[in-house]
């Protein structure tokens, strides 16, 4: 680990114009950065005080990794109120003051400390062929991006987002002054940035572990010159997409909006992984959605003659590929289970149905996403559940949809996966999907390295 530096300004894009308060518009403006990271012997282990992104840790999860390690990075990003400041009323205000001054004493300790100089971080993350996942290797690039809104096409979105977890993460970053976890986006490059990318893992990394997961973390740093105008360069006229992380794109936006009176700010740019597809494919996986106060049985009769509804034989596994077996015959397709190992084949929409509740406007791929019909037809028109926390909960795997369907006596919906190129593709039109509609991985694992704003 570097030691701190006295230096503290902002820095200039990677091989860009001079000026450190320049933002590209003409496409994707990534900024070396000091990286603020976990000294190792501070800790237990660097494993330890990692954490999946704020979004994926249900409360079991959480509770393992805040006694995994006192410094555990799910403390900052799902900050806990201290005893003594909540009284009887845990505000969230509260919980985000707890986090700034975590961050602040685990800073003047020495837990976490800065970067001498600003770099780009090259970050990989490998599975061995035993992993549950399978054999995998992503490679990308961890920096400040230039934030711009949708206008500038720049950074594409493909997912709507809610007021609450948005205001959530502005006042946890408000408070901290810090991008504690990189969102995840996805551009094609020609070739500049992967070649400083092959380089930089040839040499010695800056850490490595290894988390729970089987998944192998290593990062390295880009400081020489020629390396960052390589992937300016290539960089320049590339677009991305927001793969994982809409809800912090948008703290981006506002924070950024909150200090555009502030000449060369900080706030101008976001922590982001920047994952070259044409050469490392993303895995797309579905989010499945729980309707807590729905019991399957009630589901299913409300669905009356408008569907085909087949009882598909358990378990998990093979009702799965059941879906996707009727995915791949064309149209949508569901699977309905409440956890007790029953599992019910909902497709084939009446044609008339989806005309009368799916909303026109947009283009006919939209229509008929699982995801659009899924909202429109099913949980708005025939089940009359409204979108929020007390009603529908998401989860990323279908284990977890059923097993959360059976301790609530509700309803778990399992969906088929969306491709990549379908999400783009929308993106570049600049048509948004319904929130919730895929999930890209795998995630950067959050707590290797943070951006301290008052460091640039």
């Amino acid at each position: 680990m570097s030691a701190p530096s006295a230096d503290t300004g902002a820095e200039s894009p990677a091989g860009g114009p001079g000026d450190p308060g320049h933002v590209a518009t003409a496409g994707l403006s990534l900024f070396p950065f000091r990286g603020l990271r976990y000294v190792p012997d501070r800790v237990g282990t660097l494993a330890a005080v990692t954490s999946p992104p704020y979004d994926v840790v249900d409360p079991n999860r959480r509770l393992d990794l805040e006694t995994a390690d006192p410094h555990n990075i799910v403390r900052l990003i799902l900050p806990r109120p201290e005893p003594e400041d909540n009284g009887d009323r845990p505000d969230r205000d509260t919980r985000y003051r707890h986090a700034a001054r975590l961050l602040a004493d685990w800073q003047r300790e020495g837990v976490l400390a800065p970067d001498r100089e600003p770099a780009l971080y090259v970050y990989e993350q490998r599975t061995s062929p035993g992993s549950p996942g399978g054999e995998l290797l992503q490679r990308g690039l961890i920096g400040a991006l230039a934030v711009s809104g949708r206008e500038a096409g720049v950074v594409l979105p493909h997912e709507d987002v809610m007021p609450r977890p948005v205001a959530d993460r502005v006042g946890l970053m408000r408070t901290t002054k810090a991008n504690l976890e990189p969102l995840l986006l996805t551009y094609r490059g020609h070739g500049g940035a992967a070649a400083v990318i092959e380089q930089a893992v040839q040499g010695e990394p800056l850490l490595t572990t290894t988390t729970s997961d089987g998944t192998h973390h290593r990062l390295w740093a880009i400081t020489d010159p020629a390396d960052l105008a390589e992937v300016t360069r290539d960089l320049a006229t590339c677009r991305a997409l927001i793969a994982d992380g809409h809800h912090r794109w948008e703290m981006y936006l506002r924070l950024q909006r909150e200090h555009r009176h502030l000449p060369r700010s900080p706030w101008d740019r976001g922590l982001v992984l920047l994952v070259d597809t044409a050469r490392y494919p993303l895995r797309v996986r579905a989010i499945h959605r729980v309707l807590y106060r729905l019991p399957v049985e009630a589901a299913l009769a409300a669905l009356g003659d408008h569907w085909r509804v087949k009882e598909v034989p358990g378990p998990l596994e093979p009702a799965l590929q059941a879906l996707a077996e009727a995915k791949r015959h064309g149209g949508n397709a569901f699977l309905l289970t409440g956890g007790d190992g029953h599992y019910h084949l909902v497709s084939e929409p009446e044609e008339a149905l989806l005309a009368a509740t799916v909303p026109t406007g947009k283009p006919e791929e939209w229509r008929r996403l699982d995801a659009t019909v899924l909202h429109a037809t099913l949980l708005d028109h025939t089940w009359s559940i409204p979108d929020g926390p007390d009603d529908i909960g998401y989860l990323h795997t279908a284990v977890s949809a059923e097993r959360e369907a059976a301790r609530t006596g509700g309803t778990a919906v399992l969906l088929n996966p969306v491709k990549e190129s379908v999400v783009r593709r929308l993106a570049e039109q600049g048509v948004t999907m319904p929130r919730k509609s895929t999930s890209f991985g795998p995630k950067p694992a959050t707590g290797l390295v943070l951006r301290n704003l008052k460091l640039g």
